[in-house]
C-alpha cells in the first residue's frame, strides 16, 4: 500500500489499476497443479520478482514475509496478520493469473507499491524494529505459514484482493473509486476510529491562491469568482459517505480526483474556503476498497480470527488453497 498521487489516471493505475480491473484470464485452473505432498504450498510455487535492478526467482514463502513487513505494523495482532498474508497472497496470484508484467517484461512481480506491493527486506525490517526485531520477525513468518496456501477465490478465482489502512466507519465499493463494482467489493462496516488509528483525522490547509492554481493547473477551465462561498459546492457522497463528486471552480470533478489532486489521505472529506484559506479535514486513509488494516486490527482485538476477518471485508469468498498452474516447481 503509499497514497500521494498526482492525478486520477494515476490513482486508477496504482496498487489496484483499471488493466487489472478489466484484464481478461489468462491462466485457467481447470486442472489443478501438481504439487508435492508434505511440502509447504508457498515454498513450491516460484515467481520472478523485479527489485528495481534485477530480476530473481523467489518462492512465494520467501517473498510473501516481505510484503507483509512493509505493508503492515507487526505491532499488530497475529489474526490480523495473518489476514494480510492471505490478501497479499491473493493479491499477487491475481496479477499472475491476469498476466500482468509489473516493471519488467521478464518479472512476474515487483517490489513497489507503486505496481505491486510495498516490500521490507528482513534486514531493513530489523533496523527499525531494534530489541523487539527477533520476535516481530517470528511473528511475520507465523503469519505466513500458518496461512500457507491460502488464498480468497470467488467462482474458483483469485480475487483482487484490495486493502487499505483504514475507513471512515465503512470501507467503499469498488464501482465507488473505480470503474465498476465487483461482487466481493462490497461496501461494510469497519470498526476502527480515532482511538485506535494514528493520524485517523488529518487536516490540509492551502492558501486560496494556492488551492486556486493547484486546481488550475489540471482544470485550466475553473473560475474562482471573489466569494469564497461559491469555490466549491454540490458535494454529492456516496453510500460509504465518501465524496463522489463535487464542484469546484465550476468544474463538477470526482472526489476520487479531488483526493489526488490536492494530495488528500482518502476521498473522505470536507471543505471550508475562506478568502484566505481553503481547509480540508479527511478522516481515514487510502481508496477505501476491501480490507481495512486498521480495522481487520481492531476485529483481531476482538477475537475474530483470520478467516472471519477476510469473510468480513470481502463478500461470498471462499478461502482455500491455490497454486498458480506454471508456477510450481
Amino acid at each position: 500500500m503509499k497514497d500521494v498521487m498526482a492525478a486520477t489516471v494515476i490513482l486508477l493505475s496504482l496498487l489496484f489499476g483499471l488493466p487489472w480491473l478489466t484484464a481478461e484470464r489468462r491462466v485457467s485452473q481447470d486442472e489443478p497443479p501438481a504439487v508435492e505432498k508434505n511440502v509447504p504450498l508457498d515454498e513450491q510455487v516460484t515467481l520472478t520478482v523485479w527489485d528495481g535492478e534485477k530480476v530473481q526467482e523467489m518462492t512465494v514463502a520467501a517473498y510473501l514475509p516481505g510484503v507483509v513487513r512493509g505493508e503492515m505494523p507487526a505491532t499488530f495482532e497475529l489474526e490480523a496478520l495473518k489476514a494480510q498474508a492471505v490478501t497479499a497472497r491473493t493479491y499477487l496470484y491475481y496479477k499472475v493469473t491476469t498476466g500482468s508484467k509489473p516493471g519488467h517484461p521478464d518479472a512476474a512481480v515487483c517490489m513497489s507499491p507503486d505496481c505491486c506491493a510495498a516490500y521490507t527486506a528482513a534486514d531493513r525490517a530489523a533496523e527499525k524494529w531494534g530489541d523487539k526485531a527477533e520476535a516481530y520477525e517470528a511473528k511475520i513468518q507465523q503469519a505466513v505459514q500458518e496461512t500457507d496456501g491460502q488464498v480468497m477465490l470467488y467462482d474458483g478465482e483469485p480475487i483482487l484482493a484490495a486493502f487499505h489502512s483504514s475507513s471512515d466507519g465503512v470501507t467503499a465499493a469498488s464501482g465507488d473509486v473505480w470503474v465498476r463494482d465487483l461482487p466481493y467489493l462490497t461496501s461494510v462496516e469497519s470498526p476502527e476510529n480515532g482511538d485506535t488509528v494514528p493520524n485517523y483525522y488529518s487536516v490540509k490547509t492551502f492558501t486560496a491562491e494556492e488551492f486556486q492554481k493547484t486546481f488550475a493547473a489540471v482544470h485550466a477551465d475553473a473560475a474562482f469568482g471573489e466569494d469564497p462561498a461559491q469555490w466549491v459546492q454540490d458535494a454529492v457522497r456516496n453510500g460509504s459517505d465518501r465524496v463522489e463528486s463535487v464542484t469546484i471552480g465550476g468544474v463538477a470533478v470526482e472526489g476520487t480526483e479531488v483526493r489526488s489532486i490536492f494530495s488528500l489521505r482518502s476521498a473522505s472529506f470536507t471543505v471550508e474556503c475562506t478568502a484566505q484559506e481553503v481547509t480540508f479535514r479527511v478522516t481515514g486513509y487510502g481508496h477505501g476498497v476491501g480490507m481495512s488494516q486498521y480495522g481487520a486490527n481492531a476485529l483481531a482485538a476482538e477475537g475474530k480470527t483470520w478467516q472471519e476477518i477476510l469473510h468480513w471485508y470481502y463478500t461470498g469468498v471462499e478461502l482455500a488453497s491455490y497454486a498458480p498452474q506454471g508456477y510450481t516447481k
